[in-house]
Formats: C-alpha cells, sequence, structure tokens
C-alpha cells in the first residue's frame, strides 16, 4: 500500500500530505504511547470524582448499620439493586454539592462547633458533662483516634452549615400557622347511620356457580411453593470456654497492650475570643488583635470569666466564663493545642490566632499522663480474653463446618458426627418466609437458591447474626398448586353469599342515599331501615369515638353550604353500609392549642419548609454544577 502511494504522490503534493500526517501524529497520537489514563469514578461533581472505592465503602458502612439495627430481619441483598445504588449515589452526590457550596460561599465549620458536638454527645458524657476517659474508651472500643473523629464531626457539621443557615432564614408567618392549624385541627359536624345488614339474600348456590368462582379466584385458593430444610447451627453465645484465663496470661496481655490504658495528659483551660471575620481586611485584623491584646493584659485568674462572658465571641463557652473542660492533644486546632500544652498552671497566654480569631487562654490546671493500674483493667481484660476465646472458638468450629459441608455437598450427616452437631428441622415456610431461622431473608434466599433447591447441595455458610451461622440442606419440597375444588367448596360458597351479602347492603344503601338527595327527612330514611342516627360535633380527624371509615368519608366531603347536607354512603369494613350528613364545617378552636404547642408546630414547620428549600437548592446546584455519573460501575 506504501509502494502505491509513494507511485501515486510525489513532489510537493506529497509533501503536503505527509506533513499534515506527521504533525497528526505528533500532536494527538504519540502521546497515546506514552500516556494511559483509566477513569475510575461512578460520578464526578464540578471537578470532584467520587471513587468506585468511597462508593464501596459507603455502601458497606450503610450494610453494617441496617445489620446491626434490623438483626435476623435484615436482608442484605437490598443493597444490590439498582434503586438503592442509586440512592446512595445521589446522597454523595449532594453531600459533594453542600462542600462545594460551603466553599463558594466561605462557609466554615469552627472547631468551637466540632468540639461542643463532641462534648454533646451522650456517650462521652458523664453526670450530663464531657468525661474525656469515656470519649477515649468509646473511640478505642470502635478502633478510631481522635483525630479521625474530629474529621468526621468535622464533615457531618460541614453537610448541614447550608441547609441550617436556610432553615435558619425560614420564617412561618401567624397567617401560615394558623391556615395549617385550621386543617390539621379542623373540625366537622357530622351524623351517620349504620345500616343493618339485609335480612336475606338468595341462599341457592348452584354448582356451577360455584365451579366458576373458583376458576375466577384460582389464586385465593392456591397453596404457594414451600420448602422445609434440614440444617446445623453454631451459635457463638452457646459455646462454652474450656477455662478461664489465668491472672498470668491477663498480666502478660495488660504488658503488651499497656498503652491501650495510657491516660494521656489533660489541661483544663478557659479561654477568651475575639473573631476574626473570614477575609477579613488588615485592619480588622490589627483592631481584632488590639482588642485581644487589651484584655490579655487586664486578665487575671479572678476576673478571667468576667472578662470572658463580657469579651468573648466563643456563644458556647462564654457563658460558663470561658471554661473549656479538660482537653487532650489533638481536640483543639493546631495552633490552640501548640499554645496549651506550652504553657504552665495558672497561666494566661498572649492571644494565639487560629482560623476563629484571637484565643486568649488561661490554662488552670494539669493532669499528667499515666497508666491505669492492672487491677483497675482487670474485669476488663477478662471479658476480652472469654469473649476473644469464645469468638475463637466459634471461627475454629464455623470454619469446620463450612469446610465438612463443603466436602461433602450431598448430605448434612458427615459434618454432624464429625462436628458432634444435631440436625435440626426448619418446619414449613414460603418464599416470604416462616418461623425460627426461616424468619431470616438470608435463610429463605439460600433455601429457594438453584444451588441448594434443583441440584440439591449444601447451602454456603449462612450468618444470621454475628458469630451465629447456619448451613442448610433441603428435606421437603411442593410446588405452588391450587387446593382441590372439593376441598374448598364450603368456602367459595360462603364467599358468594358474602359477595351477595355485600351487593345487597350496597343496592340498599344507594336506594336511601337517593332518596336523601331528594330532600327527604333523614330521620324517617333511617328509621325506614331500621337504622339509628348518631351525632358528632366538631369531629377531628383522629377522633377515635366515630368510626374510622366514617370519620374519613366525612372529612373527604366538599364544605357544604350554610343551612344544607353534604349526604355519602360509606362501606364499613365488616360489609355494611352507613349513611352520612356533613352539616359544618369549622377551622382549629383557638382555645385548645396554647403558645407552648403553637411554637413546637412552628418549629417544625420551619424545619420542613427548611428541608423542602434545601432539596430546591440541590436541584439548582445540580443545574450550575456539572454532575456525571457512570451507572455502568455502580
Amino acid at each position: 500500500m506504501l509502494q502505491a502511494l509513494r507511485n501515486k504522490l510525489h513532489g510537493w503534493p506529497t509533501i503536503i500530505i505527509l506533513g499534515i500526517c506527521v504533525f497528526a501524529v505528533a500532536f494527538f497520537g504519540i502521546e497515546s504511547y506514552f500516556m494511559s489514563q483509566t477513569d475510575t469514578y461512578v460520578a464526578k461533581v464540578g471537578k470532584h470524582e467520587i471513587s468506585q472505592q468511597a462508593f464501596q465503602d459507603r455502601v458497606n458502612q450503610l450494610r453494617r448499620e441496617d445489620s446491626q439495627r434490623l438483626g435476623d430481619q435484615f436482608d442484605p441483598s437490598v443493597y444490590d439493586t439498582p434503586a438503592m445504588k442509586q440512592r446512595i449515589l445521589d446522597a454523595m452526590i449532594d453531600e459533594q454539592l453542600l462542600l462545594q457550596a460551603n466553599e463558594a460561599l466561605g462557609l466554615k465549620v469552627s472547631d468551637t462547633a466540632v468540639r461542643e458536638s463532641i462534648a454533646a454527645i451522650p456517650a462521652f458524657q458523664s453526670d450530663g458533662h464531657f468525661d474525656a476517659d469515656a470519649y477515649r474508651a468509646a473511640l478505642a472500643g470502635a478502633g478510631q483516634t481522635p483525630a479521625a473523629f474530629d474529621a468526621d464531626m468535622r464533615a457531618a457539621l460541614a453537610m448541614r452549615l447550608v441547609p441550617d443557615a436556610l432553615t435558619a432564614s425560614t420564617l412561618v408567618t401567624d397567617d401560615q400557622l394558623q391556615r395549617y392549624l385550621d386543617l390539621e385541627l379542623q373540625r366537622r359536624d357530622l351524623r351517620y347511620a349504620v345500616l343493618p345488614k339485609p335480612a336475606t339474600v338468595d341462599a341457592t348456590v348452584s354448582d356451577a356457580e360455584i365451579a366458576a368462582y373458583y376458576q375466577a379466584h384460582l389464586a385465593d385458593f392456591t397453596t404457594p411453593e414451600r420448602v422445609a430444610v434440614k440444617y446445623l447451627e453454631v451459635n457463638g453465645a452457646e459455646l462454652k470456654v474450656d477455662a478461664a484465663p489465668s491472672d498470668e496470661a491477663l498480666r502478660k496481655r495488660y504488658a503488651q497492650e499497656q498503652q491501650r490504658f495510657l491516660q494521656p495528659e489533660q489541661r483544663l483551660a478557659s479561654h477568651i475570643l475575639i473573631s476574626v471575620p473570614k477575609n477579613a481586611t488588615a485592619e480588622q485584623q490589627k483592631a481584632a488583635l488590639a482588642k485581644a491584646e487589651e484584655i490579655a493584659k487586664q486578665a487575671n485568674a479572678a476576673n478571667f470569666a468576667e472578662l470572658a462572658q463580657k469579651y468573648s465571641d466563643d456563644l458556647g463557652s462564654k457563658r460558663q466564663g470561658g471554661d473549656l473542660g479538660w482537653l487532650e492533644k489533638g481536640v483543639a486546632n493546631a495552633a490552640f493545642d501548640a499554645a496549651l500544652f506550652a504553657m504552665h498552671k495558672g497561666e494566661i497566654s498572649k492571644p494565639v490566632l487560629s482560623d476563629e480569631g484571637y484565643h486568649i487562654i488561661w490554662l488552670r490546671d494539669v493532669r499528667q499522663g499515666q497508666v491505669k493500674p492492672f487491677e483497675e483493667v482487670r474485669a476488663q481484660l477478662m471479658q476480652e480474653e472469654t469473649v476473644g476465646a469464645r469468638e475463637r472458638k466459634y471461627a475454629e468450629l464455623a470454619g469446620k463446618l463450612a469446610d465438612e459441608t463443603y466436602r461433602n455437598p450431598a448430605s448434612l450427616e458427615p459434618a454432624a458426627q464429625s462436628l458432634g452437631l444435631p440436625i435440626k428441622d426448619s418446619g414449613w415456610f414460603g418464599r416470604d418466609g416462616g418461623s425460627g431461622i426461616a424468619a431470616n431473608p438470608k435463610v429463605v434466599q439460600a433455601a429457594f437458591s438453584e444451588d441448594v433447591l434443583v441440584r440439591g447441595n449444601n447451602s454456603g455458610l449462612i450468618e444470621i447474626a454475628p458469630n451465629h451461622a447456619v448451613v442448610l440442606h433441603l428435606d421437603r419440597h411442593e410446588n405452588a398448586h391450587p387446593r382441590p375444588l372439593d376441598e374448598v367448596r364450603d368456602t367459595v360458597r360462603q364467599k358468594i353469599l358474602d359477595e351477595r351479602r355485600r351487593e345487597a347492603a350496597k343496592n340498599q344503601a344507594e336506594a336511601l342515599l337517593a332518596r336523601l338527595r331528594k330532600g327527604e327527612d333523614f330521620a324517617t330514611v333511617a328509621a325506614s331501615a331500621g337504622a339509628q342516627i348518631r351525632d358528632a360535633r366538631e369531629v377531628l380527624r383522629m377522633q377515635p369515638d366515630v368510626p374510622a371509615a366514617i370519620r374519613e368519608a366525612a372529612f373527604h366531603l366538599p364544605h357544604p353550604a350554610p343551612g344544607t347536607a353534604q349526604w355519602q354512603a360509606v362501606a364499613m369494613p365488616d360489609g355494611s353500609y352507613a349513611l352520612l350528613a356533613l352539616d359544618k364545617v369549622q377551622g382549629a378552636d383557638p382555645a385548645k392549642v396554647d403558645a407552648r404547642e403553637r411554637q413546637m408546630l412552628r418549629e417544625g414547620m420551619r424545619r420542613a419548609y427548611g428541608e423542602a428549600t434545601t432539596r430546591d437548592y440541590l436541584k439548582a446546584l445540580r443545574q450550575r454544577i456539572p454532575v456525571k455519573i457512570v451507572a455502568e460501575r455502580l
């Protein structure tokens, strides 16, 4: 081909064409030999990429939380559905949109806000106050460091900056509040009469009618598919530990893990914050520094709390005279931390600059770091050793169970004999589950899987709860099948008669309703059917002394004109009918809603409006900030 091109192209045309080719290769093609980039993000928000790993981490986190919350009712397959994956991704996209909005608006989570939020968590409190020991113990139990938890808390608070600002700026007027009250606490005057069921209906039901009804409603008389399984169970809670650990073993572990029981140095501090606005001018910074220096000159141990209450811009601590409680390294921001842990007891610092502004710090007391003695943590070590031994025994037994049932997939007998486990029977259950282990969705899913149901193999090891697992094998199976007509003949006949009675009751009610709408007296109409009229005045939407069906129908009727009534026939749950007259509609009774209830309702409405505004704001952000989703990577 190249020779043919050479023969046909020569002279200056050849030079031009080859020059273009060389240019194209040089600038657009050759780089592909040296650079290779594969996109792996599941979504891109502006310039920020949400990676597959970050998305999967979020899915795993939510799956763990739901598993702990729902226990046996947890169905992990929910998280494999496209709808759930899209919901999780949408939430991550919204979070990123809010973070980018924070940056554009200059919003930032202060160290004070982080500190106050952590201190307000009940798990970190003792007698209603922040407890540093409880804080450290809780984080250690979760395998998290103070710095990492601080970052998580800061990120969580950052997500709320814009929504909280929108909610705070939302106004609920008195008119809006009253309109809501008038709807929610609306009062309706009504009269109703429950009609007796028709005394007689044609009780003759032919075989042809029974057969026709049976065929038309075959699904109602079909026994669903069901199975029964045999299973082997390992429950860690029921396993006995061979022997309690000796003091020697506990002391050895204490020596190896002594760092866990180290109480770090703590410092009792108070501060006065003179805030500096974000993007402050040089003059503003100078003014804030001058004010902080002047306060620092005046401050001493006797008047520090008074100065904090008067001048501090930290609303969370100024009411307590600037008291921050006991602090460890890493809890406050770096500049504050460095200054605090360089001070001597009783010392008051010069102004310390941080992202929030200038801090004047008073170090009131110091607790030196020390290791808790063995006697103090012995019970904890004993519990950990016992739990650990039980978990190890469970892991060993569950592992052997998985291996044995995999090597002998056609039966549970070899594993039962080898491990000394009894074979248990689940009893019958369908695809919607049953009782016992059949109440667990994972067990149901495995029982009806192709491997167990069709191929007759043992299931894999199914963890139905922490340290609790089963392996199951199909024992009995029945396909869905209609019950024979002869078996359900009486039931079919009764259903036909019930339908006739309902139809007769409906016809009777409609005939009586027509008389009422023509202007006939309600008492006369009700008496002709042997019914008694009941009056209900100022009925609310949730009033238990009025039948729910009548109450619901009454609140769906349009407002009646003065001096007239709105009429309706109402089907009751037992197959009877009632005649209903709506006479009057009134708004809320102001005397029954006190100021406190109004304020609570106003706050609830304000939050609801704020959430709606936030959703609208996120929609606007999606239109302004490009969002790209790669669904096939989910």
